[in-house]
């Protein structure tokens, strides 16, 4: 449903329990944008969504790859960052 504003109107509330690591990266987001925590959910789902219908090639995914190894050159040991993401996954 959309409001005479153009925007549409809420009309499900949900409660997620974050963990403080994601709990801190929604307010920054938000922050960031300018936008409320809930825009930033709202435009996080359409970017996954989007991302899920239009997989990336092999060789988009060595590039972003390359890229990121390239980023973090000198800035994170490869055990730091496996650390990191395990870390994350719990």
């Amino acid at each position: 449903m959309v409001c005479s504003d153009g925007m549409p109107t809420m009309t499900h509330r949900t409660t997620f329990a974050l963990d403080d690591l994601t709990a801190r990266r929604l307010k920054r987001l938000a922050a960031r944008w300018n936008v409320s925590q809930a825009e930033v959910v709202r435009r996080s789902v359409e970017k996954a969504e989007q991302s899920e219908s239009q997989p990336l090639t092999a060789e988009e995914r060595i590039a972003a790859a390359r890229q990121l190894r390239e980023n973090l050159k000198g800035r994170i040991t490869a055990e730091a960052w496996i650390a990191m993401v395990q870390d994350a996954r719990r």
